[in-house]
């Protein structure tokens, strides 16, 4: 794994209208690194992704990817550079087939091939002539995952990638992350299952009040109880 950071934020200003959300962001993702961003509801964790991907209206600070500004792009060029976010609501087209969706994401040279997709996700292969949306939550959130690797990317943004759905699909999903950190992607992820973060992240950093509060790994994470207490309950919000 590098140490040079493949995604670096640094002073991170973000505004929905004239609501000031992010307040001077900091984080980095290094090389084949799985990130969790860590917060309570309201702390900033999508409008982040969102302010990486070029989808909010206005920002302030730096990010640099692969050592290029992202600030100032459109969200296509962003995902050319090869960032891919696979948002909270899914975002798939309901009335094209599972393969259709993937078809339109799949970008030249990519290393997730439609071929690997369906052996990663085996009941999306056996659904592939179905519309995206009678698909279950799970297979939806699955298409989700599939479609954004479809595009190559370097990065891989995920905002909430197990809400709703069975115990069983999120052993999957953990499952399909370990993977992709095995074949060297670069993950951030947005999750409010502590245990499910804990058992796939190599570093956490925990958002609140729309800047970076705490940072560390797994073990100093579970040592700072005040830290959890303070900043992912509901308890101090």
């Amino acid at each position: 794994m590098s140490t040079e950071p493949l995604l670096d934020i640094r002073g991170l200003q973000g505004w929905y209208g004239k609501s000031h959300i992010l307040q001077g962001v900091d984080m980095s993702v290094r090389q084949g690194e799985l990130l969790a961003l860590l917060g309570r509801n309201g702390a900033g964790k999508t409008t982040t992704m969102r302010a990486i991907m070029g989808l909010l209206g206005r920002i302030d600070g730096e990010v640099r990817f692969a050592g290029e500004s992202m600030v100032g792009l459109a969200p296509y060029v962003i995902a050319q550079r090869g960032i891919a976010l696979v948002p909270e609501n899914r975002g798939i087209f309901g009335s094209l087939s599972v393969e259709e969706n993937l078809k339109l994401a799949l970008r030249a040279g990519t290393p997730w091939e439609i071929d690997r997709i369906w052996t990663m996700f085996p009941s999306l292969a056996a659904r592939r002539h179905t519309p995206g949306g009678k698909l279950s939550g799970g297979e939806q959130q699955m298409l989700s995952i599939g479609r954004a690797l479809a595009t190559g990317p370097r990065l891989l943004l995920l905002d909430e990638p197990t809400e709703g759905l069975a115990p069983v699909i999120v052993a999957h999903v953990v499952e399909i992350l370990r993977e992709l950190k095995a074949a060297g992607l670069s993950i951030v992820l947005v999750e409010q299952s502590l245990e499910t973060c804990m058992s796939v992240a190599d570093r956490f950093q925990i958002l609140d009040g729309g800047t970076i509060v705490w940072a560390g790994n797994s073990a100093e994470l579970a040592a700072a109880e005040d830290v959890c207490s303070r900043h992912l309950t509901l308890e101090h919000a």
